[in-house]
């Protein structure tokens, strides 16, 4: 464990942890947000679309100001955007202005995996790799807690503005942290480096020399889509369907998400130590299929210990996947090429979060909670059943 790079390591996982948890805080606060606004909460609800659309843009587009201006750099880019989205949706209080820091924060918030791993990749040892970017990687889910859990007492208890305004603290202390970083952390910058329209799409460029990372940038794809169906539909479909209360399927959705953050590390250390990460990113979607079409037969016939388990391994694979697969991005790309691939990688994650979600929908609408968790689990087999066949003899440690 002292090989661990602790200062990039737990930098890395600050800055994505309290990105998340501004972009998350809005929809936690919707429902105050919604009343004082005067609109649908589902409106509300679209500022996490507006900033992951843009993540998937900042993502591509990163790496080129990391080489320029360096990792560190880049990372305070993050806060500000974060600060910003704080300021500007917490003072100017209309749904324009809600829009225009969605737009600020998703400017800033793809740029948080290109940055880590390029601040990683130099500095973790390869038998630790998989280990090290599972922890980082929890950010994302610890954020979205962190949201969870603060922001709704603030806003009972004073304003959501305020449920706002109190994370500019820790991301001021951020910020200031990150500059002291800058002489050590962003030694590695190239000042020559060019800024191209070119270079801007070079992870893209990637795909057409790089036929492993077309088949894992196609399979985190659906990968990610699985994952936030169950987020978004767990609850609804457990209410509806299996005779659930509100709070009973809310313990199942948290469920869901502490196996996630759990299994993180676990499926790190057993990739370092016993099994390719490849290998279990293949297995893991074979498994999550499995867990999709058990969710579809959810009925009230089903046990509470029965939907326990499923909810579990479903998000130790749907959920516990993501660091592997960061970690698979940042090997292919090596020390040099780590945040083009990782920024491809958060992309493609960040589109299918997108995307699944709102198609999983009509087909509910259209043939039933069933039908569309059988959908799902087709992606999740033929995306497994990709990496196997086009990729899957490749190890970690390649």
């Amino acid at each position: 464990m002292s090989r661990i790079p602790y200062v990039p390591l737990l930098t890395a996982l600050t800055v994505q942890t309290l990105a998340t948890m501004a972009a998350y805080s809005i929809a936690a606060a919707a429902p105050s947000i919604s009343n004082e606004l005067q609109v649908p909460g589902e409106y509300v609800g679209l500022f996490v679309s507006i900033v992951y659309g843009l993540g998937m843009v900042s993502a591509m587009f990163s790496p080129s100001f990391i080489h320029r201006y360096g990792a560190v750099r880049v990372s305070q880019v993050i806060m500000v955007a974060t600060l910003a989205m704080i300021i500007t949706a917490s003072l100017g209080g209309t749904v324009a202005t809600l829009a225009i820091s969605a737009v600020l924060l998703g400017c800033g918030y793809g740029a948080t995996a290109p940055t880590s791993s390029h601040l990683l990749m130099k500095r973790t040892p390869t038998d630790i790799r998989n280990l090290v970017f599972s922890i980082r990687q929890i950010g994302v889910p610890l954020g979205g807690v962190l949201g969870g859990l603060i922001v709704p007492p603030l806003v009972l208890g004073y304003s959501w503005q305020t449920a706002l305004l109190v994370q500019i603290i820790p991301a001021v202390i951020m910020l200031t942290i990150l500059q002291f970083m800058r002489r050590e952390y962003d030694a590695d910058k190239d000042p020559g480096h060019a800024i191209r329209a070119k270079g801007l799409i070079g992870p893209l460029m990637l795909l057409r020399t790089m036929p492993e990372l077309r088949v894992l940038t196609a399979a985190v794809f659906f990968y990610a889509g699985t994952q936030l169906c169950f987020v978004a539909y767990t609850s609804v479909h457990l209410t509806s369907q299996a005779g659930f209360g509100l709070v009973a399927a809310g313990q199942m959705l948290a469920t869901y998400q502490l196996s996630g953050v759990i299994s993180r590390p676990i499926w790190g250390v057993i990739a370092d130590k016993w099994i390719p990460a490849r290998a279990m990113l293949i297995a893991m979607g074979f498994v999550m299929a499995a867990m999709a079409v058990l969710a579809g037969s959810f009925s009230e016939q089903w046990s509470w210990i029965g939907i326990f388990v499923v909810s579990i391994v479903a998000g130790a694979t749907a959920s516990g996947y993501t660091g592997l697969a960061f970690a698979e991005y940042a090997r292919m790309g090596g020390p040099e090429k780590a945040a083009e691939t990782t920024g491809l990688g958060a992309s493609s994650q960040f589109f299918g979060v997108m995307l699944l979600p709102s198609s999983f929908s009509f087909i509910v609408a259209a043939g039933g909670y069933g039908l569309a968790y059988e959908v799902i689990a087709v992606l999740a087999a033929l995306s497994g059943a990709g990496l196997w066949i086009f990729g899957g003899q490749r190890s970690s440690s390649a």
